[in-house]
């Protein structure tokens, strides 16, 4: 007996690839922009936004600077903060020359020469560069820095420039030969210094500033 054959299976067809049709070019996919990067028109849009919104502002700022150079022209000139005294070369601020005025002030008030007034000033610059002083050596105070322990007055009163000079000057007129003594000597009769000589550096300044608080210039430009 013969066997019998399996007939064998056909192979299975391929559907065939899909060529593009003639003419149609293939489509490819759109290019992505860069990120962060904006069309012209809108940054132009961006600009113009931004200077909308600061225009006021810049404008505001313009009439302001104006409006104060414009007063800074028209204004009156102001008294200096610290002003040279003549024929020195010390400049003084304004609560020395304030207090150089009333030490000037009371001696006139009193009648006293001028030469009272150089002698008070020459002192009141060594002991305290005509500044009123809340402290200094042991109870010392005030512009000629007088103490309390000794006589002088209570810790207010001697810090008080005019009841200061008052006290100096009651002092120094009882001082023998006061009016024509060397100045230096003539003050440490009053301030009893442990440094007696330091008074004569400034006998030239004081003489120049009693002067200057005469002159009507100094007066004026002066704080």
């Amino acid at each position: 007996m013969t066997s019998a054959r399996t007939a064998p299976r056909p192979a299975a067809r391929r559907a065939p690839a899909r060529r593009p049709s003639a003419g149609r070019p293939a489509k490819r996919p759109p290019a992505r922009r860069p990120a962060g990067s904006r069309p012209a028109a809108r940054r132009s849009r961006g600009r113009a936004l931004a200077l909308r919104s600061w225009g006021p502002f810049f404008l505001v700022c313009v009439v302001l600077l104006v409006v104060l150079v414009w007063r800074a022209d028209g204004a009156a000139p102001t008294r200096t903060a610290v002003c040279t005294v003549p024929a020195t070369s010390v400049t003084l601020s304004a609560e020395q020359v304030a207090n150089a005025r009333t030490i000037a002030q009371v001696a006139r008030d009193r009648g006293l020469p001028e030469r009272a007034t150089v002698i008070a000033l020459a002192t009141a610059m060594q002991e305290s560069t005509l500044r009123n002083l809340d402290h200094g050596d042991r109870d010392s105070l005030g512009l000629f820095q007088q103490r309390p322990s000794q006589g002088w007055g209570t810790p207010e009163q001697v810090q008080d420039p005019v009841y200061a000079a008052g006290q100096f000057y009651d002092r120094l007129v009882r001082v023998p030969g006061w009016e024509t003594g060397e100045l230096t000597l003539v003050a440490d009769s009053v301030q009893r210094s442990a440094f007696p000589l330091a008074y004569g550096r400034w006998a030239d300044f004081a003489q120049s500033l009693t002067a200057a608080l005469r002159s009507d210039d100094f007066e004026r430009n002066c704080a």
